[in-house]
Formats: C-alpha cells, sequence, structure tokens
C-alpha cells in the first residue's frame, strides 16, 4: 500500500505533439504508481507542452534512479524534459537583503515553522543591519558592502558564497541593488525578487509616499525571476491590497509591506512545489 507522505514530483516540458500526456499516465501506471494531482498546459501559442505530476508509488521498493532512466527512454521520443522531485525535498536558498526587514523576517519565521522545505545556507546583506536578526536564527551572515568602484568584487564574492553553500534558490528579499548582467545571467530561474506594484507606476525614492499624493486605490506587490531588465523578469505571482482617502503615507508603506511579505512567500512556495515553467519571458504557473 502506498504512503500518504512519499509523494514525488514529475515535471516535464516537450513540444506539442499528440500523446504527450499518455506518456506520463502510462508510465506511471506501468510502475504502479498512483496519481494524486495532474495539470497540464498547452501553449497554442508557442506550442509547447507543460506537465506536472504528484504521485505515490504502491511499491515498498520504489527507486528513483530506475525510474528516470526507464522513462528517459520514453521522454526521448518527445524531445520531452523532465525533473523528479523527491518526497519532503529541502531546496538549498540563500538570502540576499539590505536594511528593510520584513520579507527576510517572514522568510525566517516561515523557515523556523517548517512552512517553508527549505534549507537557508546563508544570508548576504550589503548592510550589517541585520546580522543580530540572523545570528538569532543560527545562520552565517555575509555582510558584503557596495559601491561603484568595488561592485564587481562585491559581486564575485556573492556568487562565490552561493556556490560554495550549493545554493538551488536565490531570494531577493527586498535586497536594493542592482545585479549585473552577468550574475544575472548566471542565475537564470534560480533567483525570486519582490517589488512594490502601484498604478501608475512610482520609481525612485518613496514610491508610497508619492502613491497617497496622486490619491491611489490600491497597492500591490510582484514577484518575478530576475533577468537583465530592471523589475521586469518573468513574472510568478502577484498580490493587491485596496487602500483608501483615510490611509496617509505610512498605512500604505505598512500595507505594502504585508502584501510583499505575502506575495514573496507564495512565490517562494510555488517555485519549491514545481508548480512554476519559465517559457520564454514568461511564466506557466500551476495553481495550488
Amino acid at each position: 500500500m502506498r504512503r500518504k507522505d512519499a509523494t514525488w514530483i514529475l515535471t516535464a516540458q516537450c513540444p506539442s505533439r499528440l500523446g504527450t500526456v499518455d506518456v506520463v499516465t502510462r508510465f506511471l501506471k506501468e510502475c504502479r504508481c498512483y496519481i494524486t494531482e495532474q495539470q497540464s498546459f498547452d501553449d497554442r501559442h508557442g506550442e509547447r507542452f507543460f506537465i506536472r505530476t504528484a504521485f505515490q508509488p504502491e511499491e515498498t521498493d520504489f527507486d528513483a534512479d530506475t525510474f528516470q532512466a526507464a522513462f528517459a527512454a520514453r521522454a526521448a521520443e518527445f524531445d520531452m524534459v523532465f525533473e523528479l522531485t523527491a518526497p519532503e525535498a529541502r531546496m538549498p536558498v540563500v538570502i540576499m537583503v539590505s536594511k528593510a526587514d520584513h520579507c527576510l523576517n517572514d522568510l525566517l519565521y516561515r523557515y523556523r515553522t517548517g512552512q517553508l522545505p527549505v534549507t537557508i545556507r546563508a544570508v548576504i546583506s550589503n548592510h550589517p543591519d541585520l546580522e543580530p536578526l540572523v545570528a538569532w536564527h543560527d545562520l552565517p551572515y555575509y555582510h558584503l558592502p557596495i559601491t561603484p568602484e568595488t561592485k564587481a568584487e562585491q559581486e564575485a564574492e556573492v556568487w562565490r558564497v552561493i556556490e560554495s553553500t550549493g545554493a538551488e534558490l536565490v531570494i531577493l528579499a527586498r535586497y536594493m541593488q542592482v545585479l549585473s548582467s552577468e550574475l544575472c545571467e548566471k542565475l537564470t530561474g534560480k533567483a525570486i525578487n519582490i517589488h512594490h506594484s502601484l498604478l501608475p507606476g512610482f520609481k525612485g525614492a518613496k514610491p508610497y509616499h508619492q502613491a497617497f499624493e496622486k490619491g491611489v486605490k490600491l497597492v500591490g506587490a510582484t514577484a518575478h525571476y530576475i533577468n537583465d531588465d530592471l523589475d521586469e523578469g518573468p513574472i510568478i505571482t502577484q498580490g493587491v491590497e485596496p487602500v483608501s482617502h483615510a490611509d496617509d503615507p505610512e498605512d500604505l508603506v505598512a500595507k505594502g509591506r504585508d502584501i510583499e511579505c505575502l506575495t514573496l512567500a507564495r512565490a517562494v512556495s510555488l517555485h519549491l512545489e514545481r508548480r512554476v515553467f519559465l517559457h520564454a519571458r514568461r511564466t506557466v504557473v500551476f495553481a495550488r
């Protein structure tokens, strides 16, 4: 009998072709694996197919290597790229932050309480302010100051930390520095950023104060993968919160912080659960 806590995740994508769902479901049946959840999407414009399947093996001697080798032979016929994720997998991550602590604090709480299946390997900051918070969680803290003259040297050290810790995901939890094109390329599909989303858009200093002056009725946040276009990478998820004339700039800031925390945590969870597929400059996101 299958164990309900032994849920594996198989994700795959390939060109749109007849039989793409069948190759997955038929193989799982032959391997005596019970499908507990399945979502798929066919992009008729890009002619690309995406599928995510959660399953539980019926047999207790399920072997991941044997499974992958056998499925690779079937997948090759469809030019299918796939990934198998083990139950209770904990992704190693590095968090980058500046002075604002709200997103970092939220992530650390979710990590401490087991809501996020990650292993935080390090926190990197260009300021020393948040080291006591990170030290309280008994995590390594790297203070790497940055100036225009030291940017290349600092980023080289950032990359050294990422590589040496084996991090598979970098979370920019209000890291207020623009990453170079070179580092963005290295982190393609592996780094999630959060920023405010206001209508109309406000850039520069004190965006929420600018929003107050314009009388905005919604504040929000966008979580996305980073790329070489500032704050314009492939979007994972967005959140909004209604505001009114009764909210002063400090209220807008507080509500903005809350929605940033929730939106970033949601994006990280979707990534960890293998529900996000990069598709050109967009994403395919399977909801829970």
